[in-house]
């Protein structure tokens, strides 16, 4: 059975979908902008702020299921520029061991929802 999992400690769903659901020993967690989840505001000083709140929004509901960023398996990044790829990877990595940091994909696409910079989904493991 589907488990549905969300948290007041990371931006609430802007449509017909939840933060995360669990299934099988999976975590789905849904795409995470630079969402300030107490005001709702956007963080987007510069690309690095931004994806320091992106990371900090998976956390939150990475807690709220349970894990923590070592329980993910994959993560789905989406950019709207690649020319700030380092920049992303820098902050990036410091929310994983490179010895067991998952599975990745990034991406540029044209358009990212409230035209943000960064969105990041990720798959993970329940213990």
């Amino acid at each position: 059975m589907k488990k549905i999992v969300n948290t007041t400690n990371a931006p609430a769903p802007v449509g017909p979908y939840n933060q995360a659901t669990a299934h099988n020993g999976t975590l789905f967690v849904s795409g995470q902008i630079a969402l300030d989840p107490a005001s709702g505001e956007l963080i987007n000083d510069n690309i690095e702020v931004e994806t320091h709140q992106v990371m900090k929004n998976l956390q939150a509901i990475l807690t709220e299921a349970g894990i923590t960023f070592e329980n993910i398996l994959k993560a789905s990044v989406f950019v709207a520029d690649m020319n700030n790829y380092s920049r992303i990877n820098a902050v990036y990595a410091e929310y994983f061991n490179e010895d067991t940091a998952p599975a990745r994909e990034l991406v540029e696409v044209a358009n990212l929802p409230k035209f943000v910079n960064i969105e990041i989904s990720v798959i993970a493991a329940l213990d």
